[in-house]
């Protein structure tokens, strides 16, 4: 399953203090319809991830009923983003 979308880079401040794009609510729906087959626990969805021209393999996030994309330092870097920047993501699940 591959899918597109536009979202806001927040930061998260919790102990182990991270940044996230939120997966919008209406392709959490599809994703949950296939994540009983690809998830490996805690209901965490392993994907490839496409922000620019940097690529990386993740999980997502699952959180409030969604899903949220783990942004890494080295992609913030490798792009220039800083929170608040409003990225387009590529997700590969599946």
């Amino acid at each position: 399953m591959d899918v597109e979308f536009s979202g806001e880079i927040w930061y998260w401040r919790g102990p182990a203090p991270h940044h996230f794009v939120t997966v919008p609510a209406e392709l959490c729906h599809e994703l949950k319809a296939i994540s009983g087959s690809v998830t490996y626990g805690w209901g965490m969805i392993p994907a490839q991830v496409r922000i620019g021209k940097t690529v990386w393999k993740t999980s997502l996030f699952p959180k409030d009923g969604g899903y949220i994309v783990p942004i890494r330092a080295s992609t913030q870097r490798a792009e220039q983003l800083s929170v608040g920047d409003v990225v387009n993501v590529r997700l590969d699940v599946g």
